[in-house]
């Protein structure tokens, strides 16, 4: 063996025993994908990885997912003898992981937590342990790209040209997410990502034969991917020689199947379902370092030579090329200043002075319009001011109206410059995607009925984890799919979406709040955010007799009020069943009720402002309060308090008209200011 190839062992086992030491010590975690698909990180980062440690948030640099998220101590491993650091969006670089953390691995305030997390440790791309969702991103990575490389590429300037690896496993391959990202992948032939299968028949419960037999070769085949394999997860050559065919495969993507023994090296637990989740024990250790002819009794060792093998391998070319870059992009800036200027303001996630501008104001009309016929009137006036809004749906772009008119054009195969998206029937997918593209820094939308929120929430969660500006934009809200019944009404979903933490819901009540809600939720740079409107026509209030809709910022405010300001009664409401609360409060001041309507799009926008904010709006002296909401009343008895009343849904709806469903169901102004009169009848005979 030469003096390079020693070396090259020497990292290759430098990354083994970091990860059975550090999950050794925590005594949790999974040791054995580590042992097994060392050579194969190490081949990927020093041998064929575009990527500068010095700089992680380099854009043109290649992504490496760890979609098998549990064997995070691989990916910890590589960070930490790469030296990989961070540069914040103000240009000051920042640490990475050090030994100290992996020596502290899975324990509170280590940068090497149990799975990685975007956005806490340097080098980490996205945030992956559900799995399938890494696979997910990735497409979406691949996606960003492409685009990026259709709008900005000229000439003599490839400003990105990045590519995405992806290690991913048996339980990626199981989890639909990934079946749906492959399919979508082939589909839009996207030759810039490959995924690299880590089959080592073993899962949690034993043998894959349990419950995994599929041909994952021609499963992937038939989804028009260049499927290669490697028989042997140690042999570095080989795996470098897929590689290096993977880069050069021209339209379709590359999954390689690399056949792996997890817990490599292990004498008693190679090949065990117990290598995959819990320590190996310290004498299992032992033995397994004298397999690798390591020192036995050493612990987190790094040998002299091996942190500066990587700094000439990966750290020396990812600075070169880096560097290359930073000198292409100088000149671009001379000869395209306004491209520049875009990549620019993208890379910080900000938006372009004035877009704000183009957002429209619609005139008072009591017929009125639908939420999601404003969103696509918004979208559509927003998007050429904001030539990096992506985005679109699963399979119902012209339902949702999330479809961009003009020159917009279509993201196809070989035709990368579109920004309409066409997702398919694949709401897990779509959501995974929107947020590689989000990551990417594009500012991406998806769409599809609220009712699929269902199918696209671990992606939701996981933007909202990342804080990252995805925007998932959902039509069909509450009851407002009335003919097609209780399967595609949402009655749970709401109260689902407003527990989510860092989330920002909007429920708007007419078109002018949808307005207002895309002027908030667009400039967001650290939260993701979800909009949820309806299929039906909304009347667009009267903003000269009612509060204006800037109001929606607040999250709530007083649309309209008692004529002295001191009402007795509060109405709450948002979204369809706003304009119901509206005529409700004109009945009652017709009969010397003093009432307000309180619109209240967002619950946790509302909870953000200041007490004295919210005491104005909600004073507490105001006991007699109804909420008006066709969803479950879970979580308005914060603002309903012990004596208000909700009027929700309190079981699933029925397939009949929306005016139907409204009767039925009590949405109507009449029983409204009929249930205000009965608590304020009941306050005063209990005072």
């Amino acid at each position: 063996m030469s003096d390079a190839q020693n070396m090259e062992q020497l990292a290759i086992n430098t990354i083994r025993t970091l990860s059975m030491d550090a999950v050794q010590k925590a005594n949790s975690g999974h040791p054995g994908t580590a042992m097994a698909l060392a050579p194969l990180a190490y081949t990927i980062w020093n041998r064929h990885m575009r990527f500068d440690p010095q700089n992680s948030l380099w854009p043109d640099r290649d992504r490496f997912i760890l979609s098998n998220g549990h064997a995070s101590m691989l990916l910890w491993s590589m960070l930490y003898l790469t030296q990989t650091q961070a540069v914040n969006d103000n240009g000051v670089q920042e640490a990475g992981i050090t030994l100290d953390d992996i020596k502290r691995f899975r324990q509170l305030g280590s940068m090497a937590p149990g799975h990685p997390e975007y956005g806490m440790t340097a080098g980490v791309e996205t945030t992956s342990g559900p799995l399938g969702q890494g696979c997910g991103n990735s497409v979406g990575m691949a996606i960003a790209q492409k685009w990026l490389a259709a709008r900005y590429n000229k000439p003599g300037f490839e400003l990105f040209d990045y590519r995405v690896y992806v290690l991913c496993g048996d339980g990626d391959m199981m989890e639909g997410v990934a079946s749906e990202a492959a399919s979508l992948a082939g589909h839009l032939g996207l030759d810039n990502v490959c995924w690299i299968f880590d089959n080592n028949h073993i899962t949690i419960e034993g043998s894959t034969k349990l419950a995994f037999t599929e041909d994952i070769a021609a499963r992937f085949m038939g989804y028009g991917w260049n499927v290669l394999r490697v028989g042997d997860a140690n042999d570095v050559a080989r795996i470098s020689h897929a590689l290096d065919v993977f880069a050069q495969t021209k339209g379709r993507p590359t999954f390689i199947i690399l056949d792996s023994h997890i817990g490599w090296g292990s004498p008693n637990k190679q090949d065990t379902a117990s290598a995959h989740g819990e320590p190996l024990g310290e004498n299992e250790i032992t033995l397994t370092k004298r397999f690798y002819g390591w020192p036995e009794d050493a612990k987190f060792l790094v040998p002299d030579g091996v942190i500066e093998h990587f700094a000439e391998g990966v750290g020396k070319r990812g600075a070169e090329a880096r560097k290359a870059w930073d000198d292409k992009l100088t000149e671009y800036r001379l000869a395209f200043p306004e491209l520049a200027h875009e990549i620019d303001l993208m890379q910080r996630r900000q938006l372009p002075e004035g877009w704000e501008t183009a957002l429209p104001v619609f005139p008072a009309d009591a017929k009125g319009m639908a939420g999601r016929d404003a969103s696509g009137k918004v979208l559509n006036a927003v998007a050429p001011r904001l030539p990096w809004l992506v985005g679109g749906s699963a399979d119902l772009g012209p339902s949702n109206k999330t479809l961009l008119g003009g020159d917009a054009g279509s993201f196809q195969a070989g035709s990368y410059a579109g920004r309409n998206l066409h997702f398919g029937i694949r709401e897990h997918a779509m959501a995974a995607a929107v947020n590689g593209m989000a990551l990417s820094r594009l500012r991406a939308y998806s769409g599809t009925f609220f009712v699929f929120s269902d199918y696209a929430r671990p992606s939701i969660r996981l933007a909202a984890l990342m804080r990252i500006p995805s925007l998932f934009v959902f039509t069909h809200d509450a009851l407002s799919d009335g003919e097609d019944g209780p399967t595609h009404q949402t009655i749970e979903q709401l109260a689902a979406v407003r527990a989510i933490p860092n989330l920002v819901v909007f429920r708007p009540g007419d078109a002018n709040e949808v307005v207002e809600a895309y002027r908030y939720v667009l400039a967001l740079q650290h939260q993701p955010a979800l909009l949820t409107l309806s299929r039906h026509a909304l009347p667009t209030l009267d903003r000269a007799k009612y509060a204006p809709a800037a109001g929606t910022a607040k999250g709530a405010y007083v649309l309209a009020d008692a004529p002295d300001g001191n009402p007795e009664v509060i109405i709450l409401a948002s979204g369809s069943e706003l304009n119901v609360a509206v005529a409700a409060h004109e009945l009652l001041v017709a009969e010397g009720v003093r009432s307000r309507v309180v619109s209240i799009p967002s619950f946790d926008v509302f909870e953000r402002q200041s007490a004295e904010y919210r005491e104005s709006v909600l004073p507490r002296s105001v006991k007699v309060r109804v909420a008006v909401e066709q969803a479950t009343p879970f979580g308005w008895d914060r603002y309903v308090g012990p004596d208000g009343v909700v009027i929700g849904m309190t079981g699933f709806g029925e397939s009949a008209p929306i005016g139907d469903l409204n009767k039925h169901f009590g949405f109507t102004p009449e029983n409204v200011a009929a249930k205000v009169k009965a608590q304020l009848a009941l306050t005063a005979g209990n005072a």
